[in-house]
């Protein structure tokens, strides 16, 4: 009998490789969210729920694809997801994550691959710009911009939407009959808008199917050309060339490349224009989630990465950031995107519903802990006098 009871009172101290690794990691995932001032199962809006106990060994063997796969497995759950990822970033826990091989594997890829040449240029257009034009229609401002508003004196997105496209034109010095390509046109929103407003002859180039067919529906009868081409393949001259919300798309094989492409399709007196969002530090790779479910090959440049790329091509007349301004777009797209949801539900269904939720909150995190920027740059060629445009 003694025996007996002395098995039994030693077993709950007896735990299989499998248990212990699990505490562990929970362990592990608790210290790290407790420095960022997050608490499991918490009742404050950024505190985090779980609800399968695997998510800790997950996300300390697969770092943040698991954080994201899980959420959209429906393990874990955050009030309010933008303020948990506003924290997750402030501290810095990703650091906490890059030892995995996930990680690692994506890394090497990166750096052996140009992610961004010939086919797979035209990737990220087929997964996430052709997701359906109605679905952007809710989302986005009346223009569909699918970039960072300018929110200085604005009040609604189409406010400050419009109040983006009019700051690029001042920057550029835009005049009626200048010829413009725009690389990366999106739906056309700053082709019609230069067009109606300034009298510019737009030609616009995307990878997006979809893109080029509303794009030419939304800017027809005016001085538009849209084109479904890779922005390599250009070889024309234009008083103007801009990029907005497309440099994110490169990739740093490739910085060099699109700068000589700029120059070449550029008149001497010209201006160009980039308007990117961009990295505290330089990177090599994309977030292994993000590049997995929203951007395939994409890739946010540094101040160094873009500086390298135009020297000797380009001379540097503006560097302005405000990226606060991205925060606010994104929660006002988050919004409309929750509005327009249940008209939406039974197209994409419940894993895609919180695929763009974490996408929309966690990137809105990053703007509000500074982790991400946003830049507009204004350039030259070397030898033109300094345009006397409006920077700001």
């Amino acid at each position: 009998m003694e025996k007996h009871l002395s098995g039994i009172l030693k077993k709950p101290h007896t735990l299989s490789p499998v248990r212990r690794r699990s505490n562990t990691a929970r362990r592990f995932i608790e210290e790290a969210l407790n420095f960022a001032g997050i608490t499991i199962n918490g009742d404050r809006p950024h505190d985090i729920i779980v609800y399968n106990d695997n998510l800790y060994e997950r996300v300390i063997t697969e770092g943040s694809l698991g954080v994201g796969e899980s959420y959209m497995d429906g393990w874990w759950d955050v009030p309010a997801l933008d303020r948990f990822f506003e924290r997750v970033f402030r501290a810095d826990l990703k650091k906490h994550f890059e030892g995995n091989l996930h990680f690692y594997l994506h890394a090497l890829k990166s750096r052996l691959l140009n992610r961004q040449k010939g086919k797979r240029a035209y990737e990220v257009g087929q997964r996430h710009y052709d997701v359906g034009n109605d679905f952007y229609r809710d989302m986005l401002d009346s223009r569909m911009t699918y970039t960072c508003g300018y929110w200085n004196g604005a009040e609604t997105l189409d406010e400050a939407q419009e109040a983006k496209l009019d700051l690029i034109c001042r920057k550029l010095a835009l005049e009626p009959g200048m010829r413009v390509l725009d690389i990366g046109c999106g739906w056309g929103s700053f082709a019609r808008f230069a067009a109606e407003k300034y009298g510019a002859e737009v030609t616009g180039v995307t990878i997006s199917r979809e893109q080029t067919e509303l794009a030419r529906n939304n800017c027809r009868g005016l001085p538009v050309d849209i084109r479904l081409q890779d922005y390599r393949e250009v070889d024309e001259r234009f008083d103007r060339v801009l990029s907005v919300g497309m440099f994110e798309h490169v990739g740093y094989k490739n910085y060099r490349t699109y700068m000589e492409t700029t120059a070449r399709c550029l008149e001497d007196d010209g201006i160009a224009f980039i308007q990117t969002i961009g990295a505290n530090k330089s990177l090599f790779t994309s977030d292994p989630w993000i590049n997995t479910y929203i951007f395939p090959n994409s890739m946010l440049p540094s101040i160094a990465q873009i500086g390298e790329a135009m020297e000797g091509i380009f001379v540097m007349e503006d560097w302005h950031n405000f990226g606060p301004h991205y925060d606010k777009t994104l929660m006002a797209w988050h919004r409309n995107f929750e509005a327009a949801w249940p008209k939406h539900r039974d197209r994409y269904g419940e894993r895609f519903y919180r695929m763009w939720n974490f996408y929309l909150l966690s990137c809105a995190g990053t703007f509000r802990a500074r982790v991400n920027q946003l830049w507009q740059i204004t350039m030259t060629k070397p030898g033109r006098p300094q345009p006397e445009c409006r920077m700001s």
